[in-house]
C-alpha cells in the first residue's frame, strides 16, 4: 500500500485513501477502489455519485469523479472519501426562483450546504443546481450561507458572470440583507446601530434595526445589514454583545431552539452587471 494511503476508523466506516496508480494496478477508477478499500462495488459507485472520489492528473487540478468506468493511467492520483453516516445524510431541496441565464437566484433552506466537502456534494445547493439544469450548465458560486441559515443566493454559470459578481461583491456593490432572531430584549441595548467589533484582527461592520420584541419567548427579531464579509461575522457580532442568535449551535448560551437557527437571508440588490438593471429580490 502507498504510503499517502489512510484508513481511519473501521473499514466499513470510514476511509481515506490517497493513492498514485502504479503499474500494475487496475485501470477503471471502481476496480482500482474495490482493491485498495475491499469496498463493494456498488458501494464505491454510489459513494462516487455523491461525489465521495477524486482524481488529478500529473500536472492537473484535482477534480471531482463520478463515473466508477473512468479509466485511469499510472501516475494518476487518486483520493476517495469513504464515510457511511455522510453518505447516508439527505438535505432539503433548494429551489430556483429566477433563472437569467448568466446567473439563477435560489432560495436555500437550512439544513443545505452552499458547496460540498471533500466527502460529497450530495447535500449541498451547487451539487442540486448541476443536476437541476437541463441540458447540463456550469454552475460556480461567488458566496455562500451558512448550512444552518437559510435564504436567498445567486449562482452563476460562466467564468466571465463568476468574475462579474466576484467583483461586484469584492466591491460591497451587492447589498444584502438578513433577519434574525436574538435572545433579549436587544432594544435595551440600541434599537438600531452598527456593531463594529474587529473579527481577527480585521474591520467589521455590521447594521441593525430592531423590528420587534417579543416579551413572552424574551426574543427580538432584527433586521441586519453587513458592509463586511467575515466569517459568520453577524453571528459572532450579536453573540459578542450578548444576544446570541436563537438556535445557532456554536455561538451563545441559552439560545437552543427547537426550529434550528432563526437567520435568513432576505434580500439583494445590486446593477445587473450584464443587462445593468437594478435588480431588487426580497423574502
Amino acid at each position: 500500500m502507498n504510503p499517502d494511503s489512510q484508513f481511519n476508523g473501521q473499514l466499513t466506516a470510514k476511509i481515506i485513501l490517497k493513492q498514485s496508480v502504479g503499474s500494475n494496478d487496475p485501470k477503471t477508477f471502481c476496480d482500482f477502489l474495490a482493491v485498495e478499500t475491499s469496498l463493494s462495488k456498488s458501494k464505491i459507485k454510489k459513494a462516487m455519485i455523491k461525489g465521495a472520489a477524486w482524481l488529478r492528473k500529473k500536472g492537473g487540478k484535482r477534480k471531482r469523479i463520478r463515473r466508477a468506468a473512468l479509466a485511469v493511467k499510472t501516475g494518476d492520483y487518486l483520493e476517495f472519501y469513504y464515510d457511511e453516516k455522510l453518505l447516508a445524510q439527505t438535505a432539503p431541496q433548494g429551489k430556483c426562483l429566477y433563472d437569467y441565464r448568466h446567473y439563477s437566484l435560489w432560495y436555500k433552506p437550512s439544513g443545505l450546504m452552499s458547496q460540498g466537502t471533500l466527502y460529497g456534494d450530495h447535500c449541498s445547493l451547487l451539487r442540486q443546481a448541476e443536476v437541476y439544469f437541463k441540458p447540463p450548465r456550469k454552475v460556480f458560486l461567488v458566496h455562500r450561507l451558512d448550512r444552518e441559515a437559510a435564504g436567498l443566493m445567486i449562482l452563476v454559470h460562466s467564468k466571465i458572470a463568476a468574475a462579474k459578481f466576484s467583483d461586484l461583491f469584492k466591491k460591497n456593490q451587492i447589498v444584502k440583507q438578513y433577519r434574525i432572531d436574538v435572545r433579549g430584549n436587544l432594544t435595551q441595548y440600541q434599537r438600531s446601530g452598527m456593531i463594529t467589533l474587529p473579527l481577527e484582527g480585521k474591520t467589521a461592520i455590521t447594521e441593525f434595526e430592531v423590528e420587534a420584541f417579543n416579551p413572552r419567548k424574551n426574543i427580538s427579531t432584527v433586521d441586519v445589514g453587513i458592509k463586511t464579509g467575515r466569517l459568520h461575522q453577524i453571528r459572532r457580532h450579536f453573540e459578542m454583545i450578548g444576544f446570541p442568535v436563537m438556535g445557532d449551535p456554536k455561538y451563545g448560551q441559552g439560545n437552543k431552539n427547537t426550529e434550528g437557527m432563526k437567520l435568513v437571508a432576505t434580500a439583494l440588490r445590486f446593477r445587473c452587471p450584464f443587462s445593468r438593471k437594478e435588480m431588487v429580490f426580497e423574502l
